[in-house]
């Protein structure tokens, strides 16, 4: 038996899913930056439960999930992600332009090249460590701190990986503060979803990149109301339901 559940583990490591962590750190932030990161457009994400979810069925999301038609073709039924759903499922914006794709360091100011280079290589465990650590007693604290809470959600939670260390599609929204609640975050991460399926699928890559939580979401609140009308339906973020 502990043989099989070791293989069972080893088959689904290379998906990143830690939902329990990202809930207990909310759950041990302070007061003042749970405020930071509720204006910052992420507060849907504090409706995250403290569980661990199973792999197999994120695996089979992913494979269920049509590309070419950004489509979850269920036994249940079949529903469109769109960045919206995504948006609403996660309670955050998807409307406005998308974030771009990475950073070319070349056309950063001095002063984001310095910021660049702060980040650069950082691990989870340094975000974490971070956020966790910095205060906000003033604005250039809180601004540092929501640098990396950004960086820190999009690793952790919004664009996973199994590689741990900052990509550049990460530090492109960094250098977008002053409209960085307008973005539109559900195309973020919706577009990396679709990238990590595709490489998956057609790549042969072990590893499912890409937030498949949300298709999780997604996939229990529609099956589960697409009978009800919509004034009968859960509100918004649908993680908290």
């Amino acid at each position: 038996m502990a043989a099989r559940n070791q293989a069972e583990k080893n088959k689904t490591k290379d998906l990143k899913c830690a939902t329990h962590l990202l809930s207990e750190k909310f759950r041990n932030m302070s007061e003042e930056k749970k405020t930071i990161v509720k204006d910052l457009g992420f507060g849907g994400l504090m409706h995250i439960p403290l569980l661990r979810v199973h792999h197999q069925i994120l695996r089979k999301l992913a494979n269920s999930f049509k590309l070419g038609e950004n489509r979850l073709e269920i036994g249940y039924g079949s529903f469109k992600v769109r960045p919206k759903t995504i948006g609403a499922a996660l309670g955050i914006n998807a409307s406005e332009d998308p974030f771009p794709q990475k950073v070319n360091y070349k056309d950063l100011s001095e002063d984001d090249k310095e910021i660049f280079r702060r980040f650069q290589g950082k691990t989870l465990k340094n975000l974490t460590d971070e956020m966790m650590a910095i205060g906000v007693s003033n604005e250039q604290d809180r601004l540092m701190f929501k640098r990396i809470f950004i960086l820190y959600i999009q690793m952790a939670f919004l664009l996973p990986t199994t590689i741990n260390k900052i990509s550049p599609v990460y530090l492109a929204p960094i250098f977008e503060m002053d409209t960085i609640t307008e973005r539109n975050w559900g195309g973020h991460v919706l577009t990396f979803i679709i990238k990590g399926i595709t490489d998956y699928k057609l790549e042969k890559k072990k590893a499912i990149d890409g937030c498949l939580f949300a298709l999780m979401i997604i996939y229990f609140h529609l099956s589960k109301n697409k009978d009800k009308k919509r004034a009968e339906r859960p509100p918004e973020p649908w993680i908290a339901n």
